[in-house]
Order: structure tokens, then sequence, then C-alpha cells
């Protein structure tokens, strides 16, 4: 089975599954494809985390493909260049790219195909065409004066009227993969010397040459001021993905596994230990309230703790004495306070700017509408500068894999024209202050947002899911997770079921803006619903109904191996296929 975020890939994944491949070559496939047919979700340039398991494994394994901040991307230098923010476009944001050698390390460790194989959908769709989605060809259309003016680069790539529908290209971008493979190739037949090949190719051969180059180069950014970026060739050679194991949380006869704290993925088993002992009725004033106010303080212990540091509290904050503790802020009324706790006595440090943003009440979509990340729609329905992707695959051997591919986005920065794609921007989830969890330092991971879910069930992996959606993911994914777990819904029902997200932290995107008790909420919710949750306190943000999330998911039966999948009607991409 596999199910992702646009149709295509999930294609290129049962292309693969159908080849003989196996779920590792099934969602490199996807990854790749998406790169091609979602460039303002996803590409080569961006990142990704991957969470998986084998069929009798008890416990899952997550490969980290986040590059971290470059050798002399350090916070004295971004206040030089008179700045208290990482941007949210150009080159000044760029981490080393790691979705690519993550994947390419994915396929050597655990793949069986050769990468030729797995990159013919890509390259297939790069130089022959695909059909243009309508976010994607909105995304264009809001960026052209962008690339006109100041990113030509991308002018020469992304047309200037897309519309839905229309086929587009990207020659540069399946040269790059022709190239990979070639050189990969070159070296001989074995498999995995080819991958180990690939890899330097792209960290130390053509691909870092033409990022170093590229990147030296002053380009206009969100800040109105033409920069250069920090990150170099070295930076990619210096760099590898790496494996760790998840961090997970027990609930109710399942065990749900996520990324550690230097993602966000604790924020959802934060989640889940709050939200224990209730009875939950989906639907209903309390069960939103609960839900609601329990991210609220699982959001703020993101922002007080949560880094690529040693010693974030994480056995603290995932305890049951820590929930019991924390549960009893739960009031009838919603909170406009940002109120991270102080797990085993330590006294929680919230960056200045967001003490300032919580304060916050505008409605400003992004702080500079030409140079910014294009925004296509209000944040409060859910429209946000750029997205994801996700894949989720289980194959016939029952090994499943939940993949979350972002950043590299046509929005972010100008297209390196040798390569066909564009830098990252995650340095923009650092903070430009000493001290805190997520403060930038070279060589640390900015706190991202990928966060795709891994459940087991007596020891073994039965449900693999995800969301795009940056903030929004851990809170989807919750609704999805609740109705799944506790409802005894299917993956499809679970997921249509009317969703609705808390804007009330800081947000992790430039500019880093909060929305103190608002609630956003699918109309479809219900009139008398949404009226009860504004008596409450809450600042409820009616949205039009299937507009909030992109769910993808996969299971297995823990008796007997029975397959199934899912996939979000929102958006009209994503597709569920299998056999």
């Amino acid at each position: 089975m596999a199910s992702s975020s646009h149709w295509l890939a999930s294609g290129a994944a049962m292309a693969m599954l159908e080849r003989g491949g196996n779920a590792f070559d099934a969602v490199a496939a996807a990854v790749f494809t998406l790169q091609v047919v979602e460039p303002h979700q996803s590409g080569p340039g961006g990142d990704m985390v991957l969470i998986f398991a084998g069929a009798e494994e008890s416990s899952a394994h997550v490969l980290c493909g986040q590059g971290p901040a470059p050798a002399t991307a350090t916070i004295g230098a971004f206040h030089a260049l008179g700045l208290d923010l990482v941007p949210g476009s150009g080159l000044l944001p760029a981490t080393v790219p790691g979705a690519t050698p993550a994947l390419l390390t994915l396929l050597r460790d655990h793949g069986t195909l050769r990468l030729g194989e797995v990159l013919v959908p890509a390259i297939g769709h790069a130089r022959a065409g695909y059909p243009l989605g309508s976010a994607a060809a909105q995304t264009m259309a809001a960026m052209s004066e962008v690339f006109t003016t100041h990113w030509p680069t991308s002018a020469a790539i992304y047309p200037a009227r897309p519309h839905e529908g229309s086929r587009f290209t990207n020659e540069p971008l399946a040269r790059m993969y022709e190239r990979l493979v070639r050189e990969a190739e070159g070296v001989g037949t074995c498999r995995e010397t080819q991958l180990d090949a690939a890899l330097s190719v792209w960290s130390q051969g053509f691909v870092a040459e033409a990022i170093d180059g590229f990147a030296r180069r002053p380009v206009p950014d969100a800040t109105g001021t033409r920069h250069s970026g920090f990150l170099s060739g070295q930076d990619l050679a210096d760099w590898a993905p790496a494996y760790e194991a998840a961090v997970s949380v027990d609930f109710r006869g399942h065990t749900v596994c996520k990324p550690a704290a230097w993602s966000q993925g604790p924020v959802l088993l934060q989640q889940l230990k709050l939200l224990e002992p209730f009875e939950l009725v989906p639907g209903t004033e309390e069960y939103v309230h609960l839900v609601v106010e329990a991210a609220k303080l699982a959001f703020a212990d993101r922002e007080a703790w949560y880094g690529d540091v040693p010693d974030v509290p994480l056995p603290e904050l995932l305890s049951e004495s820590y929930a019991a503790q924390r549960r009893v802020l739960l009031g009838e009324s919603a909170s406009l306070e940002l109120r991270p706790g102080s797990p085993g006595g330590r006294t929680p440090r919230l960056p200045g700017l967001a003490v300032t943003a919580a304060h916050r009440t505008s409605d400003v979509t992004t702080a500079e509408p030409t140079l910014g990340t294009a925004s296509v729609g209000r944040r409060g329905t859910g429209a946000t500068g750029g997205d994801t992707v996700h894949v989720d695959v289980v194959d016939r051997w029952g090994t499943m894999i939940a993949a979350m591919p972002s950043g590299g986005w046509l929005q972010s920065s100008p297209v390196i024209p040798e390569l066909g794609f564009a830098l990252g921007n995650r340095l923009q989830m650092t903070w430009l202050q000493e001290g805190l969890a997520s403060s930038l330092m070279p060589g640390r991971r900015p706190r991202t947002t990928l966060s795709p879910t891994l459940v087991l069930q007596g020891g073994r992996p039965v449900l693999a899911c995800g969301s795009p959606g940056g903030d929004q993911q851990d809170q989807w994914q919750l609704l999805f997770l609740l109705r799944r777990l506790t409802g005894n819904l299917s993956l499809q029902g679970a997921m249509e079921a009317p969703v609705f997200h808390s804007a009330h932290f800081p947000g992790s995107f430039y500019p880093r803006q909060a929305r103190p008790g608002q609630l956003v909420a699918e109309e479809r919710l219900g009139s008398r619903v949404l009226a009860q949750l504004a008596t409450r306190g809450h600042e409820v943000v009616p949205a039009p109904d299937w507009s909030l999330g992109r769910m993808c998911a996969v299971g297995r039966a823990p008796e007997g191996g029975f397959l199934t999948a899912a996939a979000d009607p929102r958006g009209g991409l994503s597709y569920a296929t299998g056999r």
C-alpha cells in the first residue's frame, strides 16, 4: 500500500513495489517524484524526516535528513547584517540540503533497487511534463513578479501565467538527476557502491560545487535587501544523514512513535499524555476545547525546551507525573497565555521575540508581500507561505514507513540554474538569541516542524501517517489518531471528519507571529459548536469545509497482516493505492 500527497508519487511508489522492490525503494521513488511535481512544497534542496519499522520490530527508527546550520551562520553574523530574525526567503536561511542525501542513504542501507531504476518516474515527469495542481499554479503566479524582477534564474523555469492542469517541465532538474545516476554508475556495478558514489557526487561533486558558487551571489530576500548565503560546499561535505531511535508514549493500547525534540514531534506525544484520562467524544464542544487547550500547553513547552541540544528534558516532558501537573491547567475557559512548564524543576526560558509575538493580534499574512515567502490566502484558513509533502508505504513483508519531506520550495530562494532546484529556508526556525534550546548555532539543526508518525500495537507496526501543515502537522495528526485509536474508525473515516487547530503560539516560520486564543475550525464542525467555543473565550475563525490538513496513512492489522490505506480528499491531489 502507498499513500501520498500527490497521485503521481503514489503511482511511483506502487511501481517500485510491483517491480519487486521494498518499502524503502517505494518511498524513495515517491519522494524523488514529489520533488518534481510539488515544487512549491518540496525539492531536492530541502529537508526530510523519516520514521520506519520492520514487520517484527518492537521499536521504530528515525532517519534524519534535516541538515544543520552552515559553519559561518552565527548569531553575530546575522546581527552584523542588522537582523533580529532569520528571514524566510533568499539565501540566508539555507541549511545543508538534507532530503536527497537522506534518500540516497536510505536506498543504500535498506533498498533493493538501483538509483537509476528508482529515479525513472522523477526524470520522466521532469522531462516530459505533468499537469500542474492548483496550489502549484497559484504559487507560481504569486511569485511571478519576484521571479521576473529579482530572481531571473527562477523566471527561466517557472511560467509567469500558469494555470491548473497546464503541462510543466523542468529540464535542468531532469539533467541533474541523470548526471547523478551516470556518475554513480561509472564506479562499477555494485548497487551499494553506486549509491555511495551518488552521495559523494552530491556532497563533494558537481552538486556541491554549483551550490557553493550560487550561494556566493547576493540576491534579494524577505528583508528587502540583497544578501549572499552562508552555505558552502564544505558544509555539504562535512555532514551526513543519521539514524536514531524514535521517542514514544503508550496511549490506550498503542505505542505512538515520533522523531525526538530536534523536531516538533514530541508535542503530539505530550498532547496524548495530557488527554489520555478524558472521555473524548469527537465533534463536541468539550472535545474541541480540551484538545485546543492541551495543544497550547504542549506547544508552549516546544518553545521553551525543544531544540538540537543534549539537555532537552524529554523524559520528564513525556512522563505521567509531568502530564498530571500540567493537566490541572486545562480550565473551562480559553487560555490567552503562553505557559511552558518546569520539568524537573527547571525554569523555562522563552525567546524574547516569542513573548512579544504572544501578545500580537494582527492578521498580517507575510511581512514583505513581494520578497517574503509567497502566500496564497490567509494563514487563518490554514494557508501558509510554503508547505510540505508526505508519503506512507507498507510493503508485502510488513515494513512500514512514514516520510515527511519539505523545503527547497520554488518560493524559498532562486533556482540554481545548473541544478534546476532552489535551496531551503529552514534556518528561519532558529532564534537569534543566545542560550535557547532553538538558538542558531553552526552545525546545529533548526527545530524543524517535520514530524511523521508511526504506531505500534502488540510490538508490531500497525499505522504510518502524516500531514503537511507546518505548525499544524501535529495538531491535525492528533485529531486523526484520536478518532482512529479511540473511535475505531477506518483510516478514511478518521481523516474525513472535521478538522480544527490552534494558532495561539508563536509560529515556526518568519515572521514568527502568534494569534493568542485563535481557534481555526472547518465550518462543518457546526455553528452551534463554534458558538459555544466562542463563549468560552476562543477567537473562532471559521475555515471553509475540507480546507484544513492533507492526511495520508497506511495500516496493517497486527493479526493476519491485512493492509489498508487512505488519502485525504482535501487539496484534491492525495491518493492511496495498493494491492
